[in-house]
């Protein structure tokens, strides 16, 4: 009787050869589309054999000395992004044009790697322990470009109204001029951008900082970081009326990829674009700054809800309604002064000038939108904005009945008095008379 295997160890052995025996198929496959680029049949399928047995660490199965798999240079597009890149290499076998194709990414702690030549030919054997096969199901384990640094984008509304034309006089050197026809809004650019990976300037990573500033009370920074926010709040601050007791503030990401398949894809909380201008911040401040105001909007009305629901409720209770007058004419202008607000000034239902004249920025500009979910949420301030309404109506009937029967009270009470009056006068008039 043979010595006991542990368990664990069985079944990982086990599973270790069924694994080879499937590569083993698998390279057997591989080997007969090789013949052409081979002088001898079997010498693919057992460079690869061997290349398998040496992946695993398991002993030569063959007396005869390993030999390597080399193919030329042409075929292997050999890079290292960095020092630390994860190692992996990967074998594909061409279903149409009959190549072997080896894309290898080696893991190595020194700071340069030896450079190979164009036509130099590599082997598996060169790339040594750090190298491993990414094959899953046949197919090429692909790793994307990382992309570049986020560019952390920061909404604020802390005003009702911002001027602009003081605010640009005393930052001219910081104003870019506007590129449409749209003016309820400024940009500032503090900073140069950067240069530094040669694919032209690019936001993210540099330490410029751009300011979207709109007439209704927002501002969006772009590349502006947490502790360097309140030195820009500032410099609107002077400018800036109706300063509201509690300032409303929301945060999004906007990510650079150059190699990008399309001009932009979205992700949660996030944006990537091919490249970030001054339309792109435009257009992306745009509907930041209608999504922050329209939030503080949709709180004031919230609370116009909540008070007529109390009203109500106490309705429901006593049957009673105290509410005097003054506040319910309050209520209504702070109902129509929120909803034209939102209208006029947030230009809610405006399309971008920028997006008119590019898709590229209209196809961004509808992304937001959606994301943000501004219709939606529209929809649902002017539903809340309806209930109000109906209060209010309700309200103010109550009002006028209660004013309508004061007058029919107070008329009464002249007739009666006019009637004791003239009851006296007939009185009086009959005593002197019998006098």
């Amino acid at each position: 009787m043979g010595p006991l295997i542990p368990k664990a160890s069985f079944h990982t052995q086990t599973k270790m050869w069924r694994t080879i025996a499937t590569d083993t198929l698998s390279a057997m496959h591989f080997a007969s589309r090789l013949s052409p680029f081979s002088s001898s049949p079997s010498t693919p399928l057992a460079s690869v054999r061997r290349t398998i047995l040496a992946h695993y660490h398991l002993p030569s199965l063959s007396p005869s000395k390993p030999q390597s798999l080399s193919l030329p240079k042409t075929l292997v597009p050999f890079t290292t992004n960095s020092a630390k890149a994860a190692a992996a290499s990967s074998l594909l076998v061409g279903p149409r044009s009959g190549f072997c194709l080896v894309i290898v990414r080696c893991v190595s702690s020194v700071s340069s790697a030896p450079t190979l030549e164009w036509n130099e030919p590599v082997s598996c054997s060169e790339v040594g322990d750090s190298c491993s096969e990414e094959v899953v199901n046949g197919n090429i384990g692909t790793v994307e470009d990382d992309a570049k640094p986020s560019i952390p984008v920061r909404a604020y509304f802390f005003s009702t109204s911002v001027d602009l034309r003081s605010l640009v006089e005393q930052n001219r050197r910081n104003f870019i001029p506007p590129t449409s026809r749209m003016t309820n809004y400024v940009v500032f650019k503090f900073g140069e951008l950067s240069d530094s990976d040669g694919l032209g300037a690019s936001l993210s990573g540099s330490d410029c900082r751009f300011m979207v500033v709109f007439q209704y009370g927002s501002i969006v920074l772009f590349n502006v970081r947490e502790h360097e926010v309140d030195g820009y709040l500032k410099i609107v601050e002077k400018h800036a009326s109706g300063l509201l007791p509690e300032m409303r503030k929301d945060e999004y990401e906007v990510r650079e990829k150059p190699t990008l398949s399309t001009w932009m894809r979205g992700g949660l909380d996030y944006i990537m674009l091919q490249h970030l201008n001054t339309d792109g911040i435009r257009t992306i401040g745009s509907v930041l700054g209608q999504s922050i105001a329209l939030d503080y909007y949709v709180r004031q009305v919230d609370g116009m809800v909540a008070e007529f629901t109390d009203i109500n409720r106490g309705m429901e209770t006593t049957g009673k309604f105290k509410m005097k007058r003054k506040k319910l004419f309050q209520l209504v202008g702070k109902a129509n002064s929120n909803l034209a607000d939102v209208i006029l000034k947030l230009g809610l239902f405006e399309r971008s000038d920028i997006a008119w004249k590019d898709a590229k920025y209209a196809q961004i500009w509808e992304y937001l939108r959606d994301e943000f979910e501004l219709t939606q949420r529209f929809a649902s301030l002017d539903f809340k904005l309806k209930f109000v309404e109906h209060n209010i109506r309700f309200l103010q009937e109550i009002l006028q009945n209660r004013k309508s029967d004061f007058l029919e009270w107070l008329i009464i009470a002249l007739i009666g008095a006019e009637i004791l009056l003239s009851l006296y006068d007939i009185a009086h008039r009959s005593a002197l008379t019998s006098l």
